[in-house]
């Protein structure tokens, strides 16, 4: 499938609503053992060269539990669409659902400024209308993140993906996976959000 060679993200949203066990102590925000946390990410992004637009669109909610002080596990889901033509001929077409689960060890979470490292894995299944061609494939990332309430219901998250592998393969008979395995900071990956904290 065609990738874009610049993409925009022009909104990365996260909100988590957290209910502390203990809310005198969770006086700057913070989370502790038994928070349930709702976030997600939307994202747009367009290329164009000369006469050929490409658009892509991606919205990814995702909701997470603390098992303990430190540690939250969670499910994601994923949806993103691409589309492209040259002067009116399309030239891109399909659309991409994921499903996943993952789980993030935090550094003194309960704090108004922590530390977080996450570990996903996820399932995708990819459907390009425009060359009639589905595929599945099965990818898993690493990415450090840090979170920071700047008040008792406000916070700001930043994340960046620096290890991944992923392999697809299209659902037909004789075809190849494709691997990939990326190591190292890419700005392109990290993500921003804002936390809402109830």
């Amino acid at each position: 499938m065609k990738k874009l060679l610049f993409t925009a993200a022009i909104a990365v949203l996260g909100f988590t609503s957290a209910n502390a066990q203990d809310d005198t102590n969770n006086t700057t925000g913070g989370f502790a053992q038994g928070d349930i946390f709702l976030s997600g990410t939307v994202g747009f992004g367009n290329e164009t060269t000369g006469d050929v637009k490409s658009n892509v669109f991606t919205i990814a909610p995702k909701a997470g539990y603390f098992v303990s002080d430190n540690i939250a596990v969670g499910v994601k889901l994923g949806y993103t669409s691409w589309k492209g033509d040259n002067d009116g001929t399309d030239t891109m077409d399909a659309n991409e659902f994921a499903g996943g689960a993952f789980g993030r060890y935090y550094i003194s979470p309960a704090s108004q400024f922590s530390l977080f490292a996450e570990l996903g894995v996820d399932y995708t299944s990819t459907d390009d209308k425009l060359n009639d061609i589905k595929s599945d494939g099965v990818s898993a990332g690493f990415a450090p993140g840090i979170s920071y309430f700047v008040s008792d219901k406000f916070a700001i998250e930043a994340s960046f993906g620096i290890l991944g592998y992923s392999t697809e393969k299209a659902d037909f008979d004789g075809a190849e996976s494709t691997d990939n395995f990326n190591f190292g900071l890419n700005f392109s990956n990290i993500s921003f959000g804002i936390v809402y904290n109830l």
